[in-house]
């Protein structure tokens, strides 16, 4: 641990933290930039990065990433909710924001006047948001019809999920007609299976989609209408399919040095390789009690785990209201001083037990790593999640609010 790690983890006020390394993050974004910017195309303008920031920054804090990645050079930023977009704001964020799941009838005005950009996925929302559009631009002291407030245009491309189906263009085109207060600036999709690279139904819906896209937004040029940035690929997208970059990409968990399942896993490690990135949150716990226990005996709620030989059961000052998924109950494991500790019992929402009967010298105090880096050590969280059927955001989302983060470069 760096005498700079030393040093912030005093300022922890529980046995249980997150270090989140902002040099990593810095790295990760300057290398998805490099990647999906290559020499060869000669591009007069460099492509734009929209950095995904919701779910409180995939749990390493939202704002304060969102502050080192604008830092860093990002262009866009991604929350979920107005809510998201004003913490990315207050925190000194001045690149635009895109609010993706849009606004909830009554927030228009609020998410306005935090100038973030709304996302439109249904028709009737453009009334609303033309409305709000009025009142912040009249308040703003703009003569009337001398500025357009800018949104961007969610198309539904088969995930069947939020968007704009590409038969609605027509209608869209109508009621943005009739919108004194609006303009365009963007158009994207969200894929739903880019990851899988297999030749299967799910393998070609990525292809079926992006030809969709790309047929709808003909639709939009012909009606006069003008996309602006346009740009579908998320981070799998980025990472195996070039052809879908377009003019704006938006990493989420590669950001935070996690690369998605790719299906075959055979493939893996090729991708992987091409674009390396870095671990940046670790998610660690101290021992605050040790016991030794006979054989046979029982640890934890309903004695799920049984004592086969004697043991030492260390205790941890997290549990899954911390962020270590209920889930790893007798399944996962964390690193003690190098060595891999299997967890016992059920996991409780403050405290998680393990077995440290083999790790040489454990003792009161000790630093567990769920997750993360520990020296030499990694444990990643991508490869716990799998280990439980769940994805690697699921783990990062979950470091809870009450868990002190603690940021270094």
């Amino acid at each position: 641990m760096s005498s700079k790690q030393k040093s912030l983890l005093k300022e922890a006020r529980r046995p249980v933290w997150a270090e989140v390394d902002l040099s990593a993050l810095a790295e990760n974004f300057r290398a998805i930039r490099k990647f999906v910017n290559p020499p060869e195309e000669k591009r007069r303008t460099l492509r734009k990065i929209l950095c995904i920031v919701k779910g409180n920054g995939y749990g390493h804090g939202g704002p304060q990433v969102a502050e080192a990645l604008e830092k860093a050079g990002s262009d866009w930023f991604g929350v979920t909710c107005t809510e998201e977009g004003i913490a990315v704001r207050e925190a000194g964020v001045r690149k635009p924001v895109l609010v993706l799941t849009s606004f909830w009838p009554g927030e228009e005005s609020r998410l306005l006047e935090y100038d973030l950009t709304a996302v439109i996925h249904r028709c009737e929302q453009l009334k609303l948001l033309d409305r709000a559009a009025a009142r912040v631009l009249a308040k703003k002291g703009a003569r009337k019809g001398s500025k357009r407030v800018s949104f961007h245009l969610k198309m539904d491309t088969g995930m069947n999920r939020l968007g704009i189906a590409p038969s609605d263009m027509e209608c869209f085109a109508r009621q943005l007609d009739k919108c004194q207060h609006l303009e365009l600036g963007g158009v994207f999709t969200h894929f739903a299976s880019s990851e899988v690279l297999a030749d299967t139904r799910v393998g070609q819906q990525t292809r079926q989609q992006e030809v969709r896209f790309y047929e709808a937004l003909d639709r939009l040029r012909a009606l006069g209408i003008s996309p602006g940035i346009v740009h579908l690929a998320n981070s799998a997208a980025i990472a195996t399919r070039q052809e879908t970059w377009a003019d704006m990409v938006r990493p989420g968990a590669i950001l935070y040095g996690y690369h998605p399942g790719y299906d075959p896993v055979e493939l893996r490690p090729q991708i992987e390789t091409k674009l390396p990135l870095k671990t940046v949150m670790s998610l660690r716990a101290r021992i605050i009690n040790i016991r030794n226990i006979p054989e046979g005996a029982g640890v934890g709620y309903n004695e799920t785990f049984i004592a086969k030989r004697p043991s030492r059961i260390a205790v941890l000052a997290a549990g899954y209201g911390d962020g270590i998924h209920r889930s790893l109950g007798n399944r996962g494991s964390v690193l003690v001083r190098g060595t891999l500790a299997p967890i016992v019992g059920i996991i409780s929402m403050d405290v998680t037990m393990i077995d440290v009967t083999d790790v040489p010298g454990a003792e009161l105090g000790d630093v567990a790593t769920i997750y993360g880096s520990d020296g030499e050590h990694v444990r990643p969280a991508n490869v716990i999640a799998r280990s439980i059927g769940t994805v690697t955001s699921d783990l990062l989302c979950a470091v809870s609010q009450r868990v002190p983060r603690l940021y270094f470069h």
